[in-house]
């Protein structure tokens, strides 16, 4: 799947790629891994240094997260532990990649929600607006693992998760809509 946007007049797009986990030492993972979701989204923009600097944001709602499903909740970067920012990955062009699993396997249903989001150029602050959005995930049933593709999200999607996003993380400012920045 690819994703057209634009900042500051500049086009890029984002090439997601989604796959079932067929060879998890392939992608740096455990056994248990295998038969999983392997999302990968690589930002690709012509611009360099601070103009591409961008970060992903993303949320997951799963029959075994704290709301036991009737949430989305933040999704970091486990290796970190908790970080004063909401991002889970966070850089020049950056690549949102993720490897979901569970062991045991019990019948679940698992959905992500990625947003690539830019950062104030203003100087006003902590701020991240979000430039686009996709969602993605599995559904595991009597131990069999069913992938559920990517498919593009509106900009109301963004909006329903910025008052969670801004109770979680309050020094930032998540303002509404998908942005140019024009």
């Amino acid at each position: 799947m690819e994703i057209p946007f634009a900042i500051r007049g500049v086009a890029g797009r984002v090439v997601v790629t989604y796959e079932e986990n067929l060879r998890p030492e392939s992608v740096g993972c455990l056994p248990e891994t295998e038969g999983f979701p392997v999302c990968t989204a690589t930002v690709e923009r012509p611009m360099r240094g601070y103009d591409s600097l961008m970060g992903w944001i993303q949320l997951v709602r799963s029959d075994d997260n704290v709301s036991r499903g009737e949430l989305f909740e933040i999704d970091p970067l486990a290796p970190l532990g908790d970080l004063p920012h909401p991002f889970c990955w966070f850089g020049l062009n950056p690549t949102l990649f993720d490897v979901p699993s569970r062991s045991p396997r019990v019948d679940m249903e698992w959905t992500a929600r990625s947003f690539l989001c830019v950062p104030d150029d203003l100087g006003n602050g902590l701020e991240a607006r979000a430039v686009l959005g996709f969602d993605w995930g599995f559904t595991i049933e009597g131990g069999t693992i069913e992938l559920d593709s990517p498919r593009q999200l509106e900009a109301s999607a963004w909006d329903d998760h910025s008052t969670a996003l801004a109770a979680l993380y309050p020094a930032w400012r998540f303002p509404p809509g998908f942005t140019d920045l024009t």
